[in-house]
């Protein structure tokens, strides 16, 4: 029985599998179960493994196809803990099914602020903001900031991915109750909203352009009020217009759609009065 049971403990070649199914994780996304059909798919290496009849691998299908919904690529170390705990399930026999919707219910939230934070809301507008300057300085004509754009974002997207689901079917549950009881986790979330807010505060001055082509002569002088504005604080004009907007938004709730066509149609209107250069 015992030999029986090592037969059905999974193994690395269990766990890659597992990462080349999880490569479809948001293939069947929908609006009712969210992720939940994509998790389904990425455990059937891990299902049809560990369990060795055909109604416990049935109630273990079942129990993934309820709503789950994180950030993508960390949802990988969901996987891994979720591995983890059908190979104790089904062998060891030392847990309740129940346990393991509950833990993946309780790690989506936690997962989806950090995976937002740090990938989407610090790594890609830095390689975002670096490919557009990239392009910019060759002046629109090198490939060079789109593709390392590219790279830079697969090859994060899939170290996640893999050490996710490595890393979580080891230490998953340890590694989360030291997270969480160490306050970690909401130490992590703030600074890389900081580094976040920092970064992009730093593109507006790049890449937002306002310009006011007007001058005046005073006796043989002449003096340029954009170079004026500029000799003050570099880039003042489109920090107020950019915080202009953030107030319009944040205070006046009004939709960023609608900031969006308002700005189109004072860039049009002003350059065509000859307001705005």
């Amino acid at each position: 029985m015992s030999e029986k049971n090592d037969l059905r403990r999974l193994s690395k070649k269990d766990l890659l599998k597992m990462y080349i199914y999880s490569q479809a994780f948001v293939s069947g996304f929908n609006y009712s179960k969210q992720e939940a059909p994509g998790f389904t798919f990425s455990m059937i290496p891990v299902v049809e493994k560990v369990y060795d009849n055909e109604p416990e691998k049935i109630e273990a299908y079942k129990r993934h196809t309820e709503l789950f919904l994180t950030e993508a690529r960390l949802s990988h170390f969901v996987l891994g803990i979720t591995a983890a705990m059908e190979e104790r399930n089904a062998v060891d026999k030392d847990i309740d099914p129940i346990s393991i919707n509950a833990i993946k219910a309780a790690l989506m939230g936690p997962l989806a602020g950090i995976g937002d934070s740090l990938y989407h809301g610090t790594l890609r507008p830095i390689m975002a903001g670096l490919a557009v300057s990239l392009v910019i300085g060759s002046n629109y004509t090198s490939m060079v900031g789109p593709v390392l754009f590219l790279l830079v974002m697969a090859v994060v997207g899939q170290l996640l991915r893999y050490f996710g689901i490595m890393k979580g079917y080891q230490k998953g549950v340890e590694l989360v109750e030291k997270i969480q009881s160490g306050g970690l986790l909401q130490k992590m979330t703030r600074l890389a909203s900081i580094a976040a807010y920092v970064v992009i505060g730093g593109f507006v001055y790049k890449f937002v352009t306002i310009k006011i082509p007007f001058a005046y002569t005073a006796g043989e002088t002449t003096v340029a009020i954009q170079s004026v504005l500029d000799g003050m604080i570099p880039g003042l004009l489109p920090l107020l217009y950019t915080l202009l907007m953030l107030y319009l938004m944040d205070k006046k709730k009004m939709s960023p759609v609608v900031l969006m066509l308002v700005t189109m149609l004072v860039g049009v209107v002003g350059f065509a009065v000859g307001f705005l250069g």
